[in-house]
């Protein structure tokens, strides 16, 4: 996993007047923050959960609950984005992600171009930045991008003016995976007061581990994170997360929930571990350990599984696996995400019911 600049200096920084200079502001100028709709995100972009507010993160964990009510229904589909155009940038192989924002934009009733960087002129050279013109030069109004390299989606946002949604960029961020993740425990608890979510696997090499991080430190929960030493970078302690390397001592500290991560290999350039059976050994999860969660305790699971390694079929299929939800989970939050950054407006609860 990527480190920033900003984790890296996490509880360093010098007050203003030592080792920094600050610009004067008059007493007489106070700073305003433009206003904003009620109901709208004050984010342009979805390009990670770091900075993210908690009004934003709750307006879109509401507003998926509402486009999960619609999935519910016979007709599937919505009119909000009829006449917008949302083109799916991939330059990395997807199953879940991709299929969701497909199904996502359609059940919107948005106009859907899929780019795959394997059929297209990437091959013969073309760059990321040529590649978008060109695409918005038809006229395009959203960009989702999934890329390999950490930064890509902000890029997008100084070359062109459409909105851009991170899709997952290298291991750096994968923000929709980690809102479907808390709407995933908000359905069931209502609250993140008190809670406390242990974060299991490959933490160094993780996308989704970071959007779990942001959000739901931002969200007041409390938040564990635990594999080998050699994948648990250890500045992850300064922003207030606790770090593990024994996942059963973690368990002992009372979990409501583990979001149990894979082994990442094609991001790794040498090897962490010595065996994959020694992983599954001491960081697996298995009945036993899952048994070790507080009461009504739920195993998560981002995908694509590696069953037998990191977690059992027993415990992928349990009682506590709330894995397929978070599938189901992804296509509402998904929805919600590209309605309010398009410009929609949460619906009020009278609205809701009038539906």
């Amino acid at each position: 996993m990527v480190v920033s600049d900003r984790e890296r200096k996490a509880g360093s920084a010098a007050p203003a007047g030592k080792g920094r200079r600050t610009a004067p502001v008059p007493a007489a100028t106070p700073v305003v923050s433009p206003p904003v709709p009620p109901g709208r995100l004050l984010i342009r972009h979805l390009l990670g959960l770091e900075g993210v507010c908690r009004e934003d993160i709750q307006r879109i964990l509401d507003t998926a609950e509402t486009f999960k009510e619609v999935l519910d229904r016979p007709i599937k589909k919505v009119p909000p984005l009829r006449g917008q155009t949302v083109v799916n940038l991939f330059y990395e192989p997807s199953t879940r992600t991709r299929i969701s924002f497909e199904l996502a934009e359609k059940r919107l009733s948005a106009d859907v171009v899929n780019f795959t960087a394997s059929a297209s002129s990437v091959q013969k050279g073309e760059s990321l930045r040529d590649t978008v013109k060109n695409i918005l030069a038809m006229k395009t109004d959203v960009v989702v991008i999934r890329h390999p390299c950490p930064g890509a989606p902000h890029f997008l946002t100084r070359a062109t003016d459409a909105i851009i949604v991170n899709a997952g960029d290298g291991a750096h961020e994968h923000p929709t995976q980690g809102l479907l993740d808390m709407y995933t425990l908000w359905e069931r608890w209502r609250s993140f007061a008190g809670r406390r979510v242990l974060v299991l696997g490959d933490i160094l090499h993780s996308r989704v581990a970071r959007s779990n991080i942001w959000g739901l430190l931002t969200m007041g929960a409390q938040v564990a994170v635990c594999g080998p030493a050699t994948l648990v970078p250890a500045c992850l302690a300064q922003l207030g997360v606790e770090v593990f390397t024994n996942v059963d001592v973690a368990l002992d500290t009372g979990v409501d929930a583990v979001n149990v991560l894979r082994i990442q290999r094609e991001r790794q350039s040498s090897d962490f571990l010595p065996s994959l059976r020694e992983y599954s050994r001491l960081f697996g999860i298995d009945a036993a350990r899952a048994a070790r969660l507080r009461p009504g305790g739920l195993v998560m699971h981002p995908g694509p599984m590696n069953r037998g390694v990191e977690i059992t079929s027993e415990v992928a299929d349990g009682e506590a696996s709330v894995i397929l939800d978070q599938v189901t989970n992804g296509l509402a939050v998904r929805m919600a995400v590209l309605y309010l950054l398009c410009g929609g407006q949460a619906p009020t609860a009278s609205e809701r019911e009038s539906e």
